[in-house]
């Protein structure tokens, strides 16, 4: 039960139920505009690391690192470090703004903000601009605050003593 082809040579009846291609006149007689991507906020090279995935080594030019798995790095640089709940970064990490709400293990220096969520574990040291920690965030370790005029120079200045700087259960 086939439909009868077209005659040769006849045009296509307008609608004959074919999607309209980029360029083609829709049946009203506009031209179709292709969609554009929205621009509201600048495209970032974002990596994620998805879970149940594990990544060892360097990263490089990643703007914004987006941890759902396991990533193990000697030092990445970025803009952006955003640890998932179940997430795990473990190694050394140098960014402008990091939101935790995973666990990362080693070194973390957040030249802006830092943020531990409920579920957020900070494991070693880390230096940050600012800190906000929601209740049930866990820091072990040392935590540096760098004062404004430090914020763009590597924590590596006075260590403070290793004890824990919030614990508290959720």
């Amino acid at each position: 039960m086939g439909r009868a082809p077209l005659p040769s040579g006849s045009p296509l009846p307008s609608g004959a139920g074919l999607p309209p291609f980029p360029g083609a006149t829709a049946a009203r007689g506009m031209p179709q505009q292709p969609q554009q991507p929205k621009k509201d906020e600048p495209e970032q090279r974002t990596l994620v690391v998805g879970r149940g995935i594990s990544v060892q080594g360097t990263v490089q030019d990643a703007e914004r690192l987006v941890v759902e798995g396991t990533v193990e790095s000697s030092m990445i640089t970025a803009k952006e470090l955003v640890v998932k709940p179940g997430g795990l970064f473990r190694g050394g990490v140098e960014v402008e703004n990091a939101e935790i709400a995973g666990t990362v293990d080693g070194t973390l220096t957040a030249r802006g903000s830092l943020t531990l969520q409920g579920s957020g574990r900070l494991l070693g040291k880390a230096a940050c601009h600012r800190l906000k920690v929601e209740d049930g965030g866990q820091i072990t370790g040392q935590l540096e605050m760098l004062s404004g005029d430090s914020a763009s120079k590597p924590a590596s200045a006075t260590p403070a003593p290793e004890k824990p700087a919030a614990a508290a259960e959720g």
